[in-house]
């Protein structure tokens, strides 16, 4: 039998990064629908990252993007974050948004471009000693377009050569954090395509360098809790960026498309220990014709729902199942724990918390988001592609 108690007492600790970008105008690369209320500035979008944490209570940090979240005074931004009851979370980079890169950055074939690439990588590094921040969060773009294009290996060199210099900046109690790809937007090659690469890439350089799976890069019918697994196992996993994909890179809220994978794979994160501090739970959505506060809201509630459920998989009944072969049984004990109805456990833990049981009736009745599409008129709204 489970343990109702100590699966309260592990949900209560569970914290969801929130992104500085899914609050702002967002959308595809075909349309960005603006909505009224949307943050102007970082700072108006940490206060509505202050809602959230406020509603859900499991929402303490935010990522920010450079140079979407650019300020003149990160320390400043810090503070206000910290008087929100926030921390300011992972840094993530660009280096897809400027013409310079259109062969790539860091695997550029011209050295200045790189140059340019691994100075802005650099920045970051920076930025986060300015914030506190823990985490530096890569993602390239890079990639070729035709056969011949460009040298395949060359460009795992330069990679290379890139990173172990930006890893040789990190400072004590910092990490760097690669993400993976699968497409998008090369339409040959692209130069960090999946775990694999990530992962060797992040043990060649060592222990400060851990792998991001976004649960929206993978191609169709992947086991990604078999990755989890596996860079668990191995001691290189290092955050999620959480999303959920019906064909594609949709960046849809978490557990939308399939929450029984999301179950699966927080299954796998609490079996192989990494249901702590050094794996970051974090969202990484585009909310394009939602309400963005709500749906963010219900993105952390959704992570919350299937880690309650992963926490309910009685593990001794398992084992016992599988050490004795029987696979229904084993299959059972998972079912059983997905099936059930966990919205009345999770409601009483934020009861105990002071937190209203329904975060999204509480939002609601909050008239925040009156009060923003009241407030921020004028001005350039903030957000990616807008």
């Amino acid at each position: 039998m489970t343990d109702l108690a100590a699966v309260k007492a592990a949900l209560k600790t569970q914290a969801v990064e929130t992104p500085s970008w899914a609050y702002g105008n967002s959308g595809t690369r075909f349309k960005v629908f603006a909505q009224p209320g949307v943050p102007r500035t970082p700072q108006e979008k940490l206060d509505d990252a202050a809602k959230v944490h406020e509603f859900t209570g499991a929402a303490p940090t935010v990522a920010l993007h450079i140079p979407w979240d650019r300020t003149d005074d990160y320390a400043a931004l810090a503070k206000h974050a910290e008087e929100r009851g926030l921390k300011l979370g992972a840094i993530n980079s660009n280096t897809f948004q400027d013409d310079d890169y259109r062969l790539g950055s860091v695997c550029h074939p011209d050295a200045a471009v790189r140059r340019k690439a691994v100075g802005h990588l650099l920045e970051c590094v920076d930025i986060m000693d300015a914030t506190g921040s823990r985490d530096l969060k890569l993602w390239f773009a890079d990639g070729t377009n035709y056969p011949g294009q460009d040298d395949l290996r060359a460009r795992q060199d330069r990679l290379a050569e890139a990173l172990a210099q930006v890893y040789e900046r990190l400072g004590d109690g910092q990490r760097m954090l690669l993400e993976y790809k699968f497409f998008e937007p090369a339409f040959y090659a692209t130069d960090v395509p999946d775990w694999g690469t990530a992962y060797a890439h992040c043990l060649k350089l060592g222990p400060k360098a851990q792998v991001v799976v976004d649960t929206g890069h993978h191609a169709p019918g992947t086991n990604i809790e078999f990755i989890v697994a596996t860079l668990l196992r191995e001691g290189k996993l290092g955050a999620f960026d959480f999303n959920s994909r019906f064909y594609a890179d949709d960046d849809l809220m978490v557990g939308a498309a399939d929450p029984f994978q999301l179950f699966r794979i927080m299954y796998e994160v609490i079996r192989g220990g990494g249901f702590t501090p050094d794996v970051a739970f974090m969202l990484d959505q585009c909310h394009n014709i939602e309400a963005k506060i709500p749906a963010i809201i219900r993105s952390v509630m959704n992570v919350q729902e299937a880690t309650a459920k992963a926490l309910l998989v009685d593990g001794a009944a398992l084992a016992e199942a599988q050490r004795g072969g029987d696979v229904l049984a084993a299959n059972a004990v998972v079912m059983d724990a997905y099936n059930t109805d966990v919205r009345p456990l999770l409601a009483e833990v934020r009861t105990e918390l002071g937190l209203d049981p329904d975060p999204v009736a509480a939002y609601r009745r909050s008239g925040w988001g009156e009060r923003i599409a009241a407030e921020r008129v004028g001005g350039e709204q903030a957000g990616w592609g807008a």
